[in-house]
């Protein structure tokens, strides 16, 4: 039945049709795969963290959070002297990250 549908899609003008089904078929998998990964993730016994490394976590999550805005900052950014100071912010991120891995 679905390939009666695609050859009358082919056919008629509006080949992209074809194009949205197939979108969705396979973004419906993509979801199908994260549920199965977070039902295998549940059946896992969670580690419970210390406070001393919930704070770890929560300050490298920050840190990560904002070496990635600066360089998408970097990315569009065209003045030269933003652009040294970005990339100035980035040297500094990365260190910070460096000390937490060491710690």
């Amino acid at each position: 039945m679905f390939e009666e549908r695609m050859i009358a899609n082919l056919t008629s003008r509006n080949s992209l049709t074809i194009i949205l089904r197939m979108a969705r078929g396979w973004e419906s998998k993509s979801v199908e795969a994260q549920q199965a990964e977070a039902a295998d993730s549940k059946n896992e016994p969670k580690q419970r963290l210390t406070a001393e490394q919930a704070a770890r976590v929560r300050q490298m999550e920050g840190v990560r959070l904002s070496r990635r805005r600066v360089l998408q900052q970097l990315e569009t950014t065209r003045d030269p002297r933003r652009r040294e100071m970005l990339t100035a912010a980035l040297a500094e991120l990365d260190k910070h990250i460096l000390r937490l891995d060491e710690s």
